[in-house]
């Protein structure tokens, strides 16, 4: 069937349009001699530009990249408006969609004076189905707050039941608030139409599609009954037996002004609850009246008064039901909670083992299932569903956040998703978990630390421990428990987009630096977990995600990430198992599998993904590494085992996995591992043991007797201690690579020339997982950058800037240029996926204009290693400045000198893309610079050559010999021959003289510093 054209359209849809507006208000449209003119929110003529927040423009949003539609404005002879139509392609995975946000430099649209709103929407169902029966899309509206992006969202839906043009027209009264989700976590619950800040579509799920869109506009006359509403304080009410629970109820009006009419809330105390009417509460009736003329925001209580009798008992419920006359009734009706006591899982005197045991003896299957399932929050189809579906925990993945992203407002929304847990039957906590990699990094105004590379590249074990304190202080008072971190991957191939989150190449330094899970959890006991300064910790990715062969992905244009990672069992357990084994011993209270297949050479079994790994989940990490925490599967990762949906939980779990990141289809995971439990694929002593596993942490956590946020630390979030903190790791991070002529530090009295994309860009230097999932370049939180912080370290200095070095050079004394990456995250960082190992053009050409014209330090701000070597011998100085976060002033610290360079390379910095992968311990090994090299402006160049290095050894030996081989005087001793040696090299870096340097300092991280100077003369010995 050919498209409609324009003017058939029209005379074609006044059916449909009749039989959607009469889906919507009951009625038929209003006759258009009583409707004013309409008034256009989008032509889509390109008045509207594609942009984000806080630019008014459309942009658009998923839970993953796929997930996000493909947006275009195309020509089309059949338009209904104009002559362009927005056209769009989608295949949402979770959610997805697109906004429109008006601008929020100016004042919010007033649709007071409107009826509803329309568009022409072009149909895909080509069948033809019955109304009804096609596609739906949900359309949002955003009212009142602060922008777009803080404001109050009200919803409804449409389904595509037609081929071709129609038009869609829904009245305002349809929309109703969205209770699952909230960005301000709800303002008054009334649609006042008065302060809108535009609309967003959410695009169907369950296979690709294409739409098309054109002619959004406001139409009609207002119905005024949409200007008061009934609200109350929240649904769920808890109170101790014997106490008496009040409810309040509150009037709310469009604009705040005074109820135009009276309104009338009569209530009673209802069937449907399991509590007993006069045997656990007061059945109580009335009514409560707010006259005409009442304040908006005046309040009504309500109380019910519950009944003591003893006994011990779980929780009880008690519905109360509002009817209201004079305005809209509340979404949800309150329910009254009298709190579960007396039972022995709530004794806090008894071990939390035979806490754990009464509670999972208690649980029906139901309850049990629910406990392993982890929904994201905005898959949330209702807030009900926490309690009615008993879910285990909540997250926010990356860049999921309330509005306005504030401490506080997170510490308000976990609480909120917290107290619908009390409607449970045992009030079983949720634990929220989030991705901190590097610091709280989804909340503005956060310290966010160096990622795990740079500290890394630190090689000070103690200060990652102090990293991991402040990142768990900060989140813990956000009320958020559990940090799905440190990532104790080894990065062997840095193609990888994920080589960041690892601190290095080496499996001792990686071991080393698992210090953070103890500055995070505390004791290895678990028994600090329920202090407000600790949070549960998740080692991931078990096991090989740092090992993924180049091209061996096949998630989506991935080339690396969630691949295929190829060993021997000899370099499985010394490379990739060493570090959870360390986890383990330090106490992690959760792990978390890999999306990677493993594929062990000689095992003929060929790929398995880690999530279906039941030797290495249930053989090698629980019962020989004895991991008695919880295993969390990766967000989606069971649904990439082969087979259909119930093989995937069935494999899954049966493999060890004892909760299921689902994130989004909470209700068929539920429904499906209970299906299996109950014909016997999945046994009841899994299921027990997975839940007994994820309530002991819950217990150690402190939840169930301190569920909701102790924001005690709120005020130390972003502070000034926690911040030097960070720019202590950040200083300790930068590996000075090459300084010819001493160029660094920089003396404060130098004329200095700075030019570079990295310089004076706050998201750079953070780089990905930094406020969202991806991050993004431009002043995204609180921070300093390094143009910033080498002004606030050289106050009385002359610092020129020019991004792109187009600035005259003449008369400077030195040149600082930042160069490096922007961000990105995960399979979306792969090299190949976009990304390569080469500097922007725009940054080649900053370094060749300053480098040409005058003594230049050059500065690679990134997560791996940037091919610099055609470059290098017109660089004066080098330095591998990592992923800072948002500390800049730490780079400053060490350009002029207040505190000195001390980084060492956590991984091989290569010649070449063709050399990778390279990694210390290669039988071949010519990188540029050798793993473990960095340049000091400590002390002056050590001299006395080989008999002072035989010196060392000497006392190292002696070290070693008293089991003293990791402390910190061997450490001294070895940097003391380190020096020694790189003095002599230079820039002269051979295959001889690389390999064994490398080597080194891997035996320093294994304890043998006797070992390390051994190889380090061996160095020397052969540098020319």
């Amino acid at each position: 069937m050919p498209p409609v054209r324009p003017w058939r359209a029209v005379s074609a849809v006044v059916a449909a349009t009749a039989v959607l507006t009469g889906l919507f208000t009951g009625g038929p449209p209003s006759a258009a001699a009583q409707e004013p003119a309409p008034r256009a929110v989008d032509r889509f003529e390109g008045e509207v530009p594609f942009a984000g927040p806080p630019a008014e423009g459309l942009f658009t949003w998923g839970d993953a990249a796929g997930s996000h539609p493909r947006l275009e404005l195309r020509e089309r002879a059949d338009a209904p408006e104009g002559g362009k139509v927005l056209e769009g392609r989608y295949d949402i995975g979770g959610w997805g969609g697109f906004t429109h946000d008006f601008a929020f430099d100016r004042p919010a649209h007033d649709w007071t004076a409107y009826k509803g709103i329309r568009l022409w929407w072009y149909g895909q169902n080509t069948a033809p189905l019955p109304p009804g029966s096609g596609r739906r899309i949900a359309l949002e509206i955003k009212d009142g707050g602060a922008n777009g992006e803080a404001s109050e969202l009200w919803t409804t839906s449409f389904t595509d039941d037609w081929e071709g043009w129609h038009l869609v027209e829904i009245p305002f009264s349809a929309f109703v608030y969205r209770t699952d989700y909230q960005p301000v976590g709800g303002i008054d619950q009334v649609l006042g139409l008065d302060r809108m800040w535009g609309y967003a579509v959410t695009l169907p799920t369950g296979g690709p599609g294409a739409f098309a869109l054109d002619g959004v506009e406001l139409y009609g006359t207002a119905e005024p009954a949409l200007t008061t509403k009934v609200v109350t304080k929240s649904v769920v009410h808890p109170v101790e037996e014997g106490g008496s629970a009040r409810v309040d109820v509150s009037v709310a009006t469009t604009g705040s002004g005074p109820t135009g009419e009276p309104v009338t809330v009569t209530y009673g105390t209802g069937d449907g609850g399991s509590a007993e009417p006069g045997k656990d509460y007061r059945p109580v009736t009335g009514s409560v009246v707010f006259p005409a003329g009442t304040p908006s925001g005046t309040t009504r209580s309500i109380t019910v008064p519950t009944l003591k009798d003893g006994a011990a008992e779980s929780a009880e419920t008690v519905p109360l039901r509002l009817t209201v006359d004079g305005a809209k009734a509340p979404a949800e009706d309150p329910l009254v909670v009298v709190n579960a006591h007396g039972l022995p899982y709530l004794d806090t005197r008894l071990p939390v083992r035979r806490r754990v045991a009464d509670l999972v003896s208690r649980m029906s299957l139901a309850e049990k299932a629910g406990q392993m399932t982890q929904a994201e929050r905005n898959a949330l189809k209702a807030p009900g569903d926490i309690a009615g579906y008993g879910l285990g925990s909540l997250l926010s993945g990356g860049g999921s956040v309330p509005t306005p992203n504030t401490p506080e407002a997170w510490a308000a929304m976990v609480d909120a998703y917290q107290l619908r847990t009390r409607a449970t039957r045992f009030q079983i906590p949720l634990i929220y978990g989030v991705d901190a990699v590097h610091g709280h990094n989804n909340v503005i105004g956060a310290t966010i630390m160096p990622h795990n590379i740079g500290i890394g590249a630190g090689r000070d074990p103690e200060l990652a421990a102090r990293t991991g304190a402040v990142t768990a202080k900060e989140v813990r008072a956000t009320g958020v428990p559990w940090d799905f971190a440190p990532c104790v991957c080894v990065t062997r191939d840095e193609r990888w987009g994920r080589s960041y989150e690892a601190f290095g190449e080496d499996p001792a330094l990686v071991t080393a630096m698992e210090t953070v899970i103890n500055g995070m959890q505390g004791a290895r006991n678990g028994k600090d977990l329920d202090r407000n300064d600790k949070v549960l910790t998740s080692a991931k990715h078990f096991v090989g995600d740092g090992g993924t062969a180049f091209g061996s992905s096949t998630t989506g244009s991935y080339t690396t990430d969630q691949g295929v990672t190829r060993v021997s069992r000899a370099e499985l357990e010394a490379v990739h198992l060493a570090p959870f084994a360390e986890a383990v011993k330090r106490g992690t209270g959760t792990v978390m599998p890999s999306y990677s297949s493993l594929d062990v050479l000689g095992d003929d079994r060929g790929p398995v993904k880690m999530h279906a790994n039941a030797e290495m989940i249930n053989g090698v990490l629980k019962d020989r590494m004895g991991f008695e925490g919880f295993v969390i599967s990766d967000w989606q990762a069971i649904d990439q085992i082969p087979g259909d949906y119930p093989g995937d939980v069935r494999t899954s779990v049966n493999a060890g996995l004892d909760m299921i990141m689902v994130p989004t289809n909470y209700q068929e995971f539920t429904r499906t591992l209970t299906a299996e439990v109950e014909a016997g694929r999945i046994s009841t002593a899994r299921i027990d043991d997975a839940v007994a596993r994820v309530l002991t942490q819950k217990f150690r956590l402190g939840l169930f007797e301190k569920p909701y946020a102790d924001t005690t630390h709120l005020p130390s979030i972003g502070s000034p201690a926690h911040r030097a903190v960070a720019r202590e790791a950040v200083a300790k991070s930068q590996v000075l690579l090459k300084n010819e002529g001493a160029v660094l530090p920089l003396k404060p009295t130098q004329k200095v020339y700075v030019a570079g994309s990295n310089a004076d860009d706050l998201g750079n230097q953070a780089g990905g997982w930094t406020i969202s999932w991806q991050g993004a370049s431009g002043r995204t939180t609180t921070g300093t950058t390094i143009l910033e912080g080498m002004r606030e370290a050289a106050p009385g200095a002359d610092i020129a800037w020019s991004k792109d070095a187009s600035a005259p050079t003449d008369g400077y004394d030195v040149g600082v240029v930042v160069v490096g990456e922007t961000p990105y995250a995960e399979g979306f960082g792969d090299v190949g996926n976009g990304h390569d190992l080469e500097l922007s053009p725009a940054d080649k050409t900053a370094v060749d204009k300053v480098c040409a014209a005058m003594p230049c330090a050059v500065l690679v701000v990134s997560g791996r290693p940037q091919l610099i070597g055609d470059r290098l011998p017109a660089v004066d100085a080098l330095v591998a400045s990592w992923l800072p976060g948002t500390e800049g002033d730490g780079v400053a610290d060490v350009l002029y000198g207040t505190r000195p360079f001390t980084g060492r390379l956590p991984v091989t910095w290569p010649r070449s893309e063709a050399q990778l992968p390279v990694n210390v311990g290669d039988s071949s090994y010519d990188p540029q610079f050798p793993y473990g090299w960095g340049l000091t402006t400590l002390t002056p160049a050590r001299s006395g050559g080989e008999p002072a290095l035989r010196a060392v050894r000497v006392a190292a030996e002696v070290l070693r010999a008293a089991g003293r081989g990791g402390s910190a005087e061997s450490r001294r001793l070895v940097e003391k021959a380190r020096l020694i040696v790189q003095d002599k090299i230079g820039q002269d870096i051979t295959e001889a003289v690389a390999k064994p340097f490398a080597e080194a300092d891997h035996l320093l991280l294994t304890g043998d510093p006797a070992g390390a100077i051994g190889k380090l003369t061996e160095a020397y010995r052969a540098a020319s």
